[in-house]
Parts: structure tokens; sequence; C-alpha cells
């Protein structure tokens, strides 16, 4: 594994095997750039292939996990036919490649969680919020359906009537709100986010590592079964970016207001 093919994803690999993946925008609270998009999709063959690596640890750099997609990104995908087409096919894959990870992954959820960075947090085998992390969806805020990871996980974690309320609102979570309603595995006090992740990881590194690959896999086979709502999910996602509503939803986000829907 070449790792020095990402640049917005800082790589550490210890010698146990466990390898942390870290979210590294912290200027811009790890928002996920156009590079840092690709990279995301990138990854995960790249740890799948690597034997040294046993368990990964994603987090992100600074005061936030990751803010969602940036402006720019999101204007390219409005505005230029070439990359609307190579974003969806990311964000496709995005998700397939986390669930077809053989390797255990545990997130470290702290401050704001959005988006790609989101989807990539709660797929996770393991996902761990602090409790002052904010976690939200945000496509319905910027008028486009909820695509990416939400509609293939979340109604499986918290059940359909919370997912549908969570996901066309966007009211946030805090990490014990998420915990509560099954969207983490573990919240814990803020400064202990680091610790308890970290030995989380060194405890999977050190376990029976085949069996726990393959109970992995085998649990991964229910979010397999969801793959069509998951397609469906980001066609009708990709769709809106291209209709009446987003403008809106962008300048809306840039300006720190409300949004006003025609």
């Amino acid at each position: 594994m070449d790792h020095n093919r990402y640049e917005y994803l800082s790589l550490d690999l210890r010698p146990n095997g466990v390898l942390a993946v870290t979210f590294d925008n912290p200027e811009k609270l790890n928002a996920v750039t156009e590079r840092g998009h690709y990279e995301l999709v990138q990854i995960w063959p790249d740890i799948d292939a690597d034997p040294d690596v046993r368990v990964v640890l994603l987090r992100g750099e600074g005061r936030a996990f990751s803010a969602g997609g940036d402006y720019e990104m999101i204007e390219k995908i409005i505005s230029d036919p070439a990359t609307h087409r190579r974003v969806l096919k990311e964000a496709r894959e995005l998700v397939r490649n986390i669930i077809e990870c053989s390797k255990p992954i545990v997130s470290a959820i702290n401050g704001v969680a959005v988006g790609a960075g989101l989807a990539a947090a709660l797929l996770a085998d393991i996902p761990v919020a602090a409790r002052s992390a904010r976690i939200l969806d945000g496509h319905t805020t910027i008028g486009v359906a909820a695509g990416d990871h939400a509609a293939v996980i979340w109604p499986l974690l918290m059940g359909m009537a919370k997912a549908k309320y969570h996901l066309m609102t966007n009211r946030p979570l805090d990490g014990e709100s998420a915990e509560r309603i099954g969207l983490v595995a573990e919240v814990v006090d803020d400064d202990e986010l680091a610790t308890f992740t970290e030995t989380l990881a060194d405890e999977l590194a050190d376990g029976a590592q085949e069996s726990i690959q393959w109970t992995k896999h085998t649990l991964n086979h229910w979010l397999r079964m969801a793959y069509p709502i998951f397609d469906a999910s980001v066609a009708y996602e990709f769709l809106g970016f291209h209709g009446p509503d987003v403008a809106e939803g962008i300048a809306a986000s840039r300006e720190k207001r409300p949004p006003n829907f025609a």
C-alpha cells in the first residue's frame, strides 16, 4: 500500500497492524474536497489488499470529524456534467468499498460529522461518538435527497420512523442521542474519545483475525440486501443537483441562514 498517493487522508500504520486514517483538512473542519472524495473511495480496496493492516481507526484532525463536501466540489457537481457523473460513481463505490473491506473499522466521531465523512463514520463496524458530536445527514438541507449511506443503514440501526424523522428534517443528533437510538455503538466523554477508540482498535488487532473478518463479512449481508435501495437513493440525490432547490440550499448554507425553498 503506497501511503504517498494520499494527500487529503493522513495514514499512520502502527506495528500491531492498526492503521490510523485521519481526515486532514482541519482549517476547513475536514470538509471533503474533490481530491478527498476520490481518496475516500480508493483507500478501502488498498486497505483490504494490504496484509500488514489488521484494523482501521478512522478519525478527524482537529475539532471536527468532517463537515461534509466542500462548496467548490458541490458547485462543480452542479455545473459540470463530467464531475457530476464521476462523483455519482464515486458515491456508489464509497459505500460498497467500505462494506466489502474485510478489515474491521473503528470510527472516532468528534465535532460535526456530515455527508461523505459521516457515511464512512457510520458504515464503520464500530462507530464511537464523543458526547458533543454533532451528527446530521445534511442532504435535504441543501435541496437533494438523502443519498450516500443513509438509506442503507439508518433504518437498520434506528428503525424506519426515526430514520425518516432525522433524514427528512435534518435535526442533528449529539453523541448521547445517537447512541441511545442505536446510530453509534458507544458514546464517551470528549476527552476520552481518542484513548477509548485507540484501545478498541488495539483489542481488535490482537484478536483472531480470520474469525473477526468473517463475522464482519456475514453481518454485512444485511447491508448488501439494501444495495438496490442504496442505488436508488444515490440516483435521486444526484438528480437533485440538477433541480431547482439546490442553488438556494447551497446559498443558504454558505450564508449560514435557513433556506427559503419555493
